[in-house]
């Protein structure tokens, strides 16, 4: 595959004490405007170097009723997603990894990333990590700001793992179904990997690798020394991705690209943080079994494991972000309903060696003994199930959110 062009003009930096008389700012831009390719490489689990997904089990063995079923989901459904609102951009945004054009300027940053587990009992990650969106008639853009003393980047062919270096993330689900969503990995090299998730690894997603967008451009600014560990301390580094509506309208399930004003998606964005060694003058990874990588994320997730769309954040688009408010989504309650019976589910098929019948089955025939703020129905058939919740809007209407083939959320 073609490598992209690397070039490293440098720049004085002001109102700096580097350990050496001057530090560089390098630049790594390119224009990944390559096609989707014809074929496709799939696997039936996480890519070999993911952590383990932490999960909650109990001392007494397999259970088949209650709070016990939860799992996973016990931690997860006390986090609040994240939301921001996204503006349209005043003026031309330049891809150069940079994010010092005037339409930057006008956008909000996110909230500080989090440790992917949570706030509540998790240390804040030892580096800063922030987003801003944009976007316009022609693409959606993010800019990433990632504070780091020793940027480090190894990985120079493109579609491959880009998770074993120091990574930038997007997870894109336009319409919060839980399938059919976009990834885009980065490192401070600007080596990208693009690819597309049917559904969650643990749904028995298949992925296809790669899942080029065309016309999406990127680029990576460094704010200090690439991979030199005698340069002392750096900044950090950042990245600007522009994704071109044309190219996401297949992950919009139906939606408008560019979207209306005022309409929502599902997004998250994830680091990955190695611990680093300096031997000979270079810098080494440190080995996973000695320290494993740090996830972090705009929207924390509650277990370590970033392919769990139902926690994700959501993006409102603006087109008038001044007097614009963001809507915390409505359907949250029936959302979670029916994502609860989905992880008690999955415990007790495990369990039992098949699905519950009924809510009842499941200890949720009681909701705010289950730990839903709605009722939830379960319907078994055909050695699956559906679950369905329904919410009552403010403006007197009802909206039902169903969970359908044991890993599809809709909206009816």
């Amino acid at each position: 595959m073609p490598r992209f062009p690397l070039q490293t003009p440098r720049f004085s930096l002001p109102n700096r004490q580097p350990l050496r008389g001057r530090f560089a700012r390098v630049a790594l831009a390119s224009a990944a405007a390559a096609a989707v390719l014809p074929t496709a490489r799939t696997t039936s689990a996480e890519p070999a170097g993911r952590p383990a997904v932490a999960t909650t089990t109990t001392a007494a063995g397999p259970a088949t009723r209650g709070s016990d079923l939860d799992g996973d989901w016990a931690v997860m459904r006390g986090i609040e997603p994240r939301g921001y609102l996204c503006g349209r951009a005043p003026s031309p945004v330049t891809i150069d990894g940079r994010g010092d054009e005037p339409a930057w300027a006008a956008a909000a940053w996110t909230e500080d990333f989090a440790d992917i587990q949570g706030v509540v009992g998790r240390p804040a990650p030892r580096l800063r990590t922030r987003v801003k969106m944009l976007w316009d008639d022609d693409a959606m853009y993010v800019l990433a700001e990632l504070e780091e003393p020793d940027v480090w980047a190894s990985i120079t062919k493109r579609n491959t793992a880009i998770y074993l270096d120091n990574a930038f993330e997007v997870f894109l689900d336009p319409d919060g179904d839980r399938q059919n969503y976009y990834e885009f990995e980065v490192n401070a090299l600007n080596t990208t990997w693009q690819l597309s998730l049917s559904k969650p690894y643990r749904d028995g997603g298949k992925p296809t690798d790669p899942a080029e967008l065309p016309g999406l451009r990127s680029a990576v600014h460094v704010d200090g020394t690439l991979n030199a560990p005698a340069g002392g301390p750096d900044r950090g580094w950042s990245v600007e991705v522009a994704m071109p509506w044309a190219a996401l309208r297949p992950y919009a399930g139906g939606r408008p690209c560019p979207p209306a004003d005022g309409q929502q998606w599902r997004a998250n964005f994830s680091r990955v943080q190695w611990g680093l060694e300096v031997v000979d003058g270079a810098y080494r990874k440190v080995p996973r079994e000695v320290r494993p990588a740090a996830f972090s994320m705009w929207s924390p997730i509650g277990v370590v494991d970033t392919h769990r769309p139902e926690r994700w954040g959501t993006i409102q688009f603006s087109a008038s972000p001044a007097t614009a408010t963001f809507r915390p989504d409505p359907l949250r309650p029936a959302r979670d309903a029916v994502m609860g019976a989905y992880y008690r589910q999955r415990a007790f098929k495990q369990a039992a060696g098949g699905y519950a019948r009924s809510a009842a089955e499941l200890g949720l025939d009681d909701p705010a003994a289950g730990g839903l703020a709605v009722p939830v129905e379960v319907i078994a058939a055909d050695g699956g199930y559906t679950a369905a919740a329904r919410v009552s809007l403010p403006d007197g209407t009802a909206r039902i959110v169903r969970l359908r083939d044991g890993s599809r959320l809709t909206e009816e």
